[in-house]
């Protein structure tokens, strides 16, 4: 795109000062008309279901030549400012890495604030009689009873609590939260929470993703709260998370409209038949497709039908009515059937993430900022590695690694990278983001590999064969659940 390298061309040759906008006038005048150019084709493109990636608006440079958490930092406390450029007008130009430092600023804003809060009640509580309070937000929660114990303690948080940086410590055990006790938190908890038998989602097989239920019970509301305020927890605390809805979930966050392309991501063979009854040529739609204004779920283990429209089982569809059926039927499955559960959630979500942050994000973007990606690269992994003490890249302990890791399967991998991290998805920067860091264990062959999850360190003995350290190695990374001091 020419206006793309007008921007890219205007950053690389001005002189750029701290804000990235020192530059003469008509420097100024060519950035900003180019920019809201830009502006108008990223909408075309957004308008039409993305003609082409939108990552083909990102402009790299921009994050090496301007300071985005200072242009953020600017905009969000005077976004009208007079003759300012912010960047953060134009978000579709930031790629993974500014999107990311943005974030990252939100947070660390937010959390001072919230954190300083705290510290200005305590000190007001030595004089008065005020009850003091923590600085983090700190769950105390056990194995056995995680689900409950979780929903309690945070229906007892207000919105300013939820924006201390995150802290949970589990009853009888030794470890210090760094990072991977919360993980694993993230983890156990929303296995529970989505467990079949509280029949709040539905799984899809075909996609093996999971939705809303098409009918829900007033109590379950408070669940999908606290889910949502969990997937709003995991992005302000940067922790990923196991949530296997599609990419709707984020569309409808980020108030995007959904349409036929995007039920595809629940039941391809539905939205197959649904096109096929658009593209039908003849006049006998009616009696070809025997259809009503009117869906059949399961519910519960029954079937049960939902009119589309008043009256809607005895409105047939016909050629002439046929688009508004399936509009009428992707709006009930993707908006009106789960209206309420789906507001629960988003309430939950907002209760946390409730900033202007989430302007600058793409739907895909938030979705990988969620459940992380597989965008994995593993000889990027060994290239990124940190040895301590006598390790290095060519001690033979290190070597025997790297021979036995790249021999594994992929999925054998993505059990290390849960062992390693907490995790067996990547952050949206990629794997570069992910630095293991090896330090030696002075013992014998009998011994497990152990990973500090908080710090992607692993303790790696030094064994004297390749088969030995296989072994081992597996048996390591098939038992990841529980941690000592990480």
């Amino acid at each position: 795109m020419i206006y793309k390298s007008a921007v890219i061309h205007l950053l690389c040759q001005a002189e750029m000062a701290n804000d990235g906008r020192t530059m003469v006038q008509s420097q100024k005048q060519i950035l900003r008309l180019s920019l809201e150019i830009l502006k108008l084709l990223n909408k075309v493109n957004i308008d039409n279901r993305e003609l082409i990636p939108y990552q083909e608006f990102y402009i790299h440079e921009v994050t090496d030549k301007v300071d985005v958490r200072y242009d953020y930092a600017e905009w969000l406390g005077s976004p009208h400012k007079q003759g300012r450029l912010y960047f953060c007008d134009y978000p579709f130009v930031f790629d993974a890495a500014a999107k990311t430092l943005i974030l990252q600023t939100d947070s660390a804003i937010r959390m001072e604030s919230a954190m300083n809060s705290a510290f200005q009640q305590n000190l007001v509580s030595a004089f008065l009689p005020v009850t003091p309070t923590n600085p983090f937000l700190v769950l105390y929660v056990t194995r056995d009873n995680l689900l409950q114990e979780t929903i309690n303690q945070l229906s007892k948080y207000d919105q300013q609590d939820l924006k201390k940086p995150l802290k949970v410590i589990f009853h009888g055990e030794d470890a210090v939260d760094a990072g991977g006790v919360r993980k694993e938190f993230f983890m156990l908890l929303l296995r529970e929470a989505l467990d079949p038998k509280y029949g709040m989602f539905t799984e899809h097989p075909e996609t093996r993703c999971i939705w809303f239920h098409a009918k829900t019970f007033a109590e379950d509301n408070q669940l999908f709260y606290l889910i949502g305020i969990l997937c709003g927890l995991a992005i302000y605390n940067f922790t990923i998370i196991d949530l296997p809805f599609p990419l709707i979930l984020y569309k409808k966050l980020l108030h995007e409209k959904v349409s036929l392309e995007d039920l595809k991501q629940l039941s391809p063979t539905v939205v197959k038949s649904l096109q096929e009854l658009l593209d039908y040529e003849d006049d006998d739609v009616e009696d070809v497709f025997v259809l009503n204004f009117e869906v059949s779920l399961e519910v519960y283990g029954a079937r049960v039908s939902f009119e589309l429209k008043p009256n809607g089982a005895n409105i047939p569809v016909t050629k002439e009515n046929r688009m508004e059926y399936v509009d009428c039927y992707v709006d009930f499955i993707l908006n009106k059937s789960v209206e309420d559960a789906f507001k629960s959630f988003s309430d939950g979500f907002y209760k946390v993430c409730g900033s202007k942050v989430l302007e600058v994000f793409h739907a895909q973007e938030l979705m990988a900022l969620v459940i992380g990606t597989e965008d994995y690269n593993w000889k990027e992994l060994e290239e990124n590695a940190e040895y301590k003490n006598e390790y290095d890249q060519n001690h033979p302990a290190i070597k025997k690694f790297w021979k036995v890791f790249h021999s594994l399967s992929l999925e054998q991998k993505k059990k290390f990278l849960l062992f390693l991290t907490g995790s067996d998805r990547i952050p949206i920067l990629g794997m570069k983001a992910v630095k293991i860091i090896f330090q030696p264990m002075h013992v014998t062959d009998d011994h497990l590999p152990v990973a500090h999850t908080c710090f992607n360190i692993l303790d790696l003995p030094h064994y004297t064969t390749e088969e030995a350290l296989r072994i081992k190695l597996l048996q390591a990374i098939e038992h990841t659940q529980g941690f000592g001091l990480a």
